[in-house]
């Protein structure tokens, strides 16, 4: 398939051995997003740009985004559909082109109005998904999110012509960021990606965000491309990697060592892309600086390390995703009504996500060599396999210690060597 743009671009420079590193840069400030794409295209890496927008737009509220713009009020992010198709064409003037695509990351479960917009500024790639863009949130109701993201989804789609493709990236493997195993992760990754086949996208990024175990992590890209490979006949895909989500290192140290292990996990598992954090995340919002310096460490690190051996894909986390998947997949004639019905029923149940149509009865903890384990599974059809842990409580002190883990054991420097199964080494924990 002769295909351009994004996902093409990547494609290019994954056959070139080169991993693509990307910030998530959004400034509300045209002249300021312009300086950020402009200093990301030029920094010493291989590298897309990101508009990333801001609350108000994701939301919906426009009324409030055209109020700061006008009032000087500085936003979270780029409110692309209240700047309007001038302002954002002439920040992207010069600067995208087929050696450095832009994508537009906004996190909405109403996301018409934002399609729209990048759409009419030619832009050919964002992301999201009608779970993950709604669960871990706010309140919009699973069902409202999935009528909104299928007709989105389908009007993206028929922007296809030549030169343009439209692409799309799932962000279920980023659900609420932590403490959600990663078959689960996998699972809704995959089908938020079959969500967007179905609705006619055939250039498809998935995503993964690095976990608290390497080894883990590792089987669970494994068992993404395994599905993505049965689910996605004759899409062009690739595998995005992101550095961990959860409560990140507060010490510049710990924050490049975690970043780094990020980058070895997207090139030793054949990922294509990586979107990095920087050593602010803890903090505040980073600077256009901080960001480059990031996308710099990701690279280098990337170009000194190999492939790894293909990993084991029948493991416990394939085994798992694949059961969830196919739980789904039977339960309606398209993928959108079987994640409804499947959350209605507790068969996909997402941990601590307090929103009112997921039904909150899993759990789950870290085991004593730092892997994720469900502690109880609720409803969910997951195969009882050897090792899997049965029910167990999980408290509040426990739940506050794995939330802190990644940042304590970085921090604390007792992350730079990593037992032979590739676990992070858990002293200090």
């Amino acid at each position: 398939m002769n295909r351009t743009g994004f996902g093409a671009f990547v494609r290019r420079a994954h056959g070139a051995g080169r991993l693509v590193v990307q910030p998530r840069m959004g400034m509300s400030d045209p002249a300021v997003m312009r300086a950020g794409l402009r200093a990301t295209r030029e920094a010493r890496a291989t590298t897309v740009g990101t508009l990333t927008l801001d609350s108000y737009t994701r939301v919906g509220d426009l009324e409030s985004a055209e109020l700061a713009l006008l009032e000087g009020v500085a936003l979270n992010g780029y409110p692309i559909v209240s700047h309007g198709l001038d302002t954002t064409r002439a920040i992207l003037d010069g600067v995208r082109d087929e050696d450095f695509p832009v994508q537009v990351r906004h996190g909405s479960a109403v996301p018409e109005d934002i399609f729209k917009a990048l759409m009419a500024a030619d832009l050919d790639a964002s992301e999201g998904g009608p779970v993950s863009y709604c669960l871990p949130y706010g309140r919009t109701p699973l069902a409202r999110s999935v009528a909104n993201w299928a007709r989105s989804t389908a009007l993206f789609a028929s922007a296809r012509r030549p030169g343009l493709e439209p692409h799309l990236e799932t962000f279920g493997g980023c659900m609420l960021g932590q403490l959600c195993p990663p078959s689960l992760l996998v699972a809704l990754s995959a089908l938020e990606a079959r969500f967007f086949y179905e609705y006619g996208l055939r250039s498809i990024s998935v995503s993964y965000a690095q976990q608290t175990h390497r080894g883990q992590d590792a089987e669970a890209v494994a068992a993404l491309r395994r599905l993505c490979a049965e689910l996605l006949p004759d899409a062009e895909w690739h595998v995005v990697v992101y550095a961990y989500m959860g409560l990140y290192p507060q010490t510049p140290a710990g924050a490049f060592a975690l970043l780094g292990q990020a980058a070895e996990l997207a090139v030793t598992t054949g990922a294509a892309r990586l979107i990095v954090k920087t050593v602010s995340e803890s903090l505040r919002i980073p600077t256009i600086d901080e960001n480059v310096s990031s996308l710099e460490h990701a690279s280098a690190v990337a170009a000194r390390t190999t492939r790894g051996a293909e990993p084991q894909t029948d493991s416990e986390t394939y085994a798992e995703a694949s059961a969830l998947v196919e739980a789904v997949l039977n339960l309606g004639s398209d993928v959108g009504q079987g994640l409804l019905t499947a959350f209605s029923r507790g068969y996909l149940d997402v941990p601590y996500c307090l929103h009112p149509d997921n039904a909150g009865l899993s759990r789950s903890y870290l085991d004593d060599e730092g892997r994720l384990r469900w502690a109880v599974t609720g409803k969910m059809p997951l195969p009882r396999l050897t090792g899997a842990a049965e029910a167990r409580a999980v408290s509040s002190s426990e739940l506050l210690s794995s939330l802190s883990y990644i940042r304590r054991t970085f921090d604390s420097g007792t992350a730079g060597d990593s037992t032979a199964d590739g676990r992070i080494a858990r002293r200090g924990a």
